[in-house]
């Protein structure tokens, strides 16, 4: 059927509104719902919604705004400080995860090009599900969400050098020249937008803070003013929003931009999470489903483990190294972003494609479940667990 935005919109709050009663009725993460409403009614499952190129583009504003309020509220010296810390376990855990997907897609008989970018695929975790479940006011301000915010930002650099070697065409090469000037980048982007928000955003915040409808839009503008400069300049998006938002991490105004911009952050990671599940195609999981379910508990068994045991390393806590291994514990949506690349590219078959896919889902859900029944979270079905 032809359905129209308004028609698409009305089919998925509707049926998230009434999906979400009945999975808190039954007490189970509404994450888990959204992705089982988008499957029921995408293309793969009734068919109600089959145009998702808008609802995917729209889904993808909701992880800016939650990047752009990840960084309201994390202190430039503190970040600088966690990231020391990060790089080292960022990398060697990369590299872990990197070489599991390929050892096992080999297993299975995929090919080598495919091997290098299912490894790929399974070194980022998800900024959505490990900050989404990361309590706001309990840990953001502590050691645990700064440490989980350094990783999170270390892995969207590698992404980022990921999708650069993709988007060359040939797995193996990268452009130097491009890389050279993705690195230059990120510092002036950096200070461009200190300086701004020093010298222009602070002194019309200042200026007109009574108005309250327009410093919600001045957050909106320069958080997606800055993600789209960061996007010409070569990085991504969500990287500067990230910038974005800790620009502004020092004003007295940060907290009322975070609070203002939270239910706009969540109507567009409801879209997320619906459009994850509307493109998973059902008839092709029976070829992929023993490797799925294989790579899967691979990376949700190892991504733990790796976590506990280099953290532990660094001398952190058994407790807060379990704690950040089980909600780093899945794959990323800049998984599903490679898969779309390289499918684009025609560096992977239908297979490899929704093998990555299937993995990200099951991974997804099953390691929701793993922190939404055992740590603190806002969507906690216990209430001993809740935190906002």
């Amino acid at each position: 059927m032809h359905e129209s935005l308004f028609q698409s919109f009305v089919l998925i709050f509707a049926g998230a509104a009434l999906i979400a009663s009945v999975a808190l009725y039954t007490r189970q993460p509404l994450l888990v719902a959204y992705i089982a409403l988008g499957a029921l009614l995408g293309p793969y499952g009734m068919g109600l919604i089959t145009n998702l190129t808008l609802v995917t583009e729209m889904s993808h504003i909701g992880i800016i705004f939650l990047l752009f309020l990840l960084g309201l509220d994390m202190q430039p010296k503190a970040l600088f400080s966690v990231l020391k810390k990060a790089t080292i376990i960022g990398l060697i855990s990369s590299a872990l995860f990197a070489l599991t997907g390929y050892l096992i897609g080999h297993l299975f008989g995929f090919t080598h090009t495919e091997n290098l970018i299912i490894g790929m695929a399974m070194m980022f975790s998800s900024t959505i599900i490990g900050i989404k479940l990361l309590p706001t006011t309990v840990l953001h301000h502590r050691h645990t969400g700064e440490l989980m915010v350094g990783l999170l930002l270390l892995q969207d650099f590698i992404a980022i050098i990921c999708l650069m070697i993709l988007y060359s065409g040939d797995v193996g090469e990268v452009q130097l020249s491009k890389l050279g000037f993705t690195l230059i980048t990120l510092p002036l982007l950096s200070t461009f937008a200190y300086l701004f928000v020093r010298y222009v955003l602070l002194k019309l915040i200042h200026k007109f803070d009574r108005f309250h409808e327009y410093i919600f839009l001045l957050a909106i503008g320069w958080c997606l003013g800055l993600a789209e400069l960061a996007e010409l300049a070569g990085l991504s998006p969500e990287i500067g929003a990230f910038i974005a938002g800790i620009s502004l991490a020092t004003s007295p105004i940060a907290q009322y931009i975070a609070i203002s911009l939270k239910p706009l952050r969540d109507f567009f990671l409801i879209l997320f999470f619906f459009s994850l599940g509307a493109r998973f195609d059902l008839g092709l999981l029976s070829d992929v489903l023993l490797a799925s379910i294989v790579l899967a508990a691979a990376i949700l068994i190892i991504k733990p483990l790796a976590f506990r045991f280099l953290l532990g390393r660094q001398s952190e806590t058994p407790a807060l190294a379990w704690d950040i291994g089980f909600r780093l514990g899945q794959i990323s949506e800049f998984s599903l972003l490679i898969v779309f690349v390289a499918s684009n590219a025609a560096l992977i078959g239908e297979k490899a494609s929704v093998l990555i896919q299937a993995t990200a889902i099951i991974t997804f859900l099953v390691s929701s479940y793993i922190v939404i029944f055992n740590y603190p979270n806002p969507i906690a079905v216990n209430d001993k667990l809740r935190r906002d």
